[in-house]
């Protein structure tokens, strides 16, 4: 009895919630087309006309899909008891999931977090474009480590040049003769390439603060508020600005101008001649120039050498910033809005819980409920016309004492017992309840008087 009454409760209880089942299924289906609408507007082209009404024919086509596609499932799932049938609704679920997802889910994702993901792809993009500008002021300030170098090897060769003019340290003899000259035209071309690479300096900084503004205005376009599409657009064109101030100060680098005039150094090297007033004094001057030809070359190698490590830096490939889609956007940084993916595919798939939901309880129910299937089905009139026939059959000698009602699913044999010949008897296996006979008078037609 208490099975019975279980499965009454559940029986009732399955009625009451069936309209809520399709009101819930129908509003979830609604939610999904309103976002998938929005996610198909962010991603056609076209007039406004035709942009509207082609996200409103997608949107009501997905609706009408999950509405369908649940609609049965919730029906036929429940009701299939065999494995192997279970089994195959279970297959043809999991197909229609992925194929609501593949319509309708990552669209959801896009309208949800198709901003946010577009000022990520922005945020990406500025990010590569300042270490870009860091790389290339780096690079281009790489030939001012040259600087003390060369502004040492001046120096010397300048105070070579004016102690042998004043006191003759190298060659003994004091006066401006051909070693001074020799030196003191080295220390000027030393001075005047440390010019240079001074002179660059403040071509770089410029050129450095002008990158720096375009990254500060590229920063308040990510992080202000507002509709997202003029914001990419400005973001676009201050970023075309920024690609041209970094291949500007790749071209700013004096390193190749350095290395060119220290080449020049060694290989264009001209000694003037010995004007020695006696030979002896001509060798000397001859064997110091040699001398200075040698530390020339030398530093002339040094220099060179470090211009081509600076110039052995890889140049910094050109960036281009591509403007996305809100859908392109919220694939590209999937791992960044896994909250945003969740709630979008738990509005398409939530039906699927509603689906193991119905199919437990209906397991339920069959399990808990009678084998008396007519009993349980049978109306009101039926059991009246039952009854009927049943104290008629008592009143005419049918039945000599009241037959008792079946209390275990299956009805316990009611004795043998003689018959009117009137009557016709019932086979000896078969036992006689109200719910045979009202069967039987069904099948022979309404009862006469």
């Amino acid at each position: 009895m208490q099975l019975k009454n279980n499965a009454y409760r559940l029986n009732e209880t399955l009625k009451g919630v069936e309209t809520m089942t399709r009101f819930a299924l129908a509003v979830l289906a609604l939610a999904s087309g309103v976002y998938t609408y929005l996610g198909v507007r962010g991603i056609l082209d076209g007039s406004a006309t035709f942009v509207f009404f082609a996200a409103i024919i997608y949107s009501a086509a997905v609706s009408v899909a999950i509405y369908a596609f649940w609609s049965f499932m919730l029906r036929f799932v429940p009701l299939v008891t065999s494995g192997v049938q279970r089994i195959g609704l279970f297959v043809t679920m999991a197909i229609g999931c992925i194929m609501i997802m593949a319509m309708s889910s990552w669209l959801n994702a896009a309208a949800l977090a198709g901003s946010a993901a577009l000022e990520q792809h922005m945020a990406v993009t500025l990010q590569g474009y300042a270490e870009d500008l860091d790389d290339a002021h780096a690079n281009a300030l790489a030939a001012q480590s040259l600087l003390p170098d060369v502004q040492r090897a001046a120096e010397r060769f300048e105070t070579l040049a004016a102690s042998e003019r004043e006191s003759g340290a190298l060659t003994g003899t004091t006066g401006s003769g051909s070693v001074v000259q020799l030196l003191s035209q080295m220390g000027s071309q030393m001075t005047q390439l440390a010019a240079t690479i001074t002179g660059s300096r403040e071509e770089v900084a410029g050129q450095f603060e002008q990158g720096s503004a375009r990254l500060a205005t590229m920063r308040e376009l990510v992080s202000t508020p507002g509709a997202i599409e003029p914001r990419s657009d400005q973001f676009q064109a201050e970023a075309v600005q920024l690609t041209a101030v970094i291949a500007a100060l790749q071209q700013t680098g004096v390193a190749a101008s350095v290395k060119r005039a220290s080449a020049d150094l060694s290989a264009g090297f001209i000694a003037p001649v010995a004007d020695g007033a006696s030979a002896d004094l001509a060798s000397r001057q001859d064997r110091v120039m040699e001398t200075v030809r040698t530390s020339v070359a030398a530093q002339s190698a040094q220099l060179t050498a470090a211009a081509d490590e600076i110039l052995a830096t890889p140049l910094i490939e050109q960036r281009r910033f591509v403007p996305l889609s809100s859908a392109e956007a919220v694939i590209r940084y999937w791992s960044d809005f896994i909250p945003s993916w969740a709630g979008a595919i738990s509005i398409d798939m939530l039906p699927v819980v509603l689906v193991l939901v119905l199919m437990i309880v209906n397991d339920a129910l069959r399990r808990d409920a009678d084998s008396l299937e007519e009993a349980e089905n049978i109306t009101a009139a039926e059991m009246l016309r039952a009854m009927a026939l049943y104290r008629r059959m008592q009143e005419t000698g049918v039945l000599s004492e009241p037959i008792p009602m079946p209390v275990t699913p299956e009805a316990e044999p009611v004795p043998d017992e003689p018959l009117a010949p009137a009557a016709q008897a019932p086979p000896d296996d078969a036992t006689v309840t109200p719910i045979d006979t009202a069967q039987r008078k069904r099948n022979e037609g309404p009862a006469r008087p």
